[in-house]
C-alpha cells in the first residue's frame, strides 16, 4: 500500500474524497493509502469465502459482505477488509451514505506478499478497537493455511491455526464453519 502526499487529513475530508474517488484507499491517524489490484488466487478465495458464508447465513441475522464495504474503526481508521460479517442492524458511522459500518462480528482478510504484515500487525492491532469484532482470520493464498483469531470476554485473542485442505475453521461468533477445501476450491489448480 502506497501513501498519498504525505499531508494531514481529516476523517471527514478522507470520507468525503473517498465517497467521490474511483479508486479505493484506506485512512489511517490522517494520512490516505491507496489501495493495489488482487491476484487471481486472491479473488477465487474472495469468492469462495463469499458463497460459502452466504451460504451459511441465508435467513439469518449476520449478512457477509466483500471488500466494497468500509469498516471505521473509533472514526479514525478506515479500511476495506476482503470479507467482513455483520450481525443484527448495521451501525454506520454517518448517515449518509450508508457505506461505512463500525460494527462487523467476523474480519477476514487475504494475505499477499505485499501485506501479510501489515495484515497480521498494525491492522490487526486497529481491528482489536473495533468493540463488536469477534473473530479475525487472515487467510493465506499460497497455501492452504488460515490463521484465525477469537475474541475472548477479558479482551485478549486466542490464536489458532489451521493448515491442509482437510481441515475446517470453526467461526462461533456466527455458527458457520469453513472447510478449507470450500476455501480454496480451484486456488492451486488455476
Amino acid at each position: 500500500m502506497a501513501s498519498i502526499p504525505d499531508v494531514f487529513v481529516s476523517p471527514e475530508e478522507y470520507l468525503t474524497q473517498e465517497r467521490a474517488a474511483q479508486e479505493k484507499s484506506e485512512y489511517v491517524d490522517g494520512r490516505i493509502y491507496a489501495m493495489s489490484g488482487a491476484s487471481m488466487h486472491h479473488n477465487l478465495i474472495s469468492s469462495n469465502l463469499l458463497g460459502t458464508l452466504w451460504n451459511q447465513l441465508r435467513g439469518r441475522s449476520c449478512r457477509v459482505f466483500g471488500s466494497d464495504l468500509r469498516i471505521s474503526v473509533r472514526g479514525k481508521r478506515f479500511f476495506y477488509p476482503d470479507i467482513s460479517v455483520v450481525c443484527g442492524p448495521a451501525q454506520f458511522h454517518d448517515e449518509q451514505p450508508k457505506d461505512t459500518v463500525t460494527n462487523p462480528t467476523l474480519v477476514i482478510e487475504i494475505l499477499s506478499e505485499s501485506t501479510a504484515a501489515y495484515d497480521k500487525g498494525a491492522k490487526f492491532l486497529s481491528y482489536q478497537g473495533i468493540a463488536s469484532l469477534q473473530e479475525y482470520l487472515m487467510v493465506h493464498q499460497d497455501q492452504a493455511l488460515v490463521e484465525h483469531y477469537t475474541r475472548r470476554s477479558d479482551d485478549s485473542w486466542i490464536y489458532h491455526k489451521v493448515e491442509g485442505l482437510e481441515a475446517s475453521v470453526e467461526l462461533p461468533s456466527i455458527e458457520c464453519s469453513l472447510k478449507l477445501e470450500e476455501v480454496y476450491l480451484s486456488v492451486f489448480q488455476a
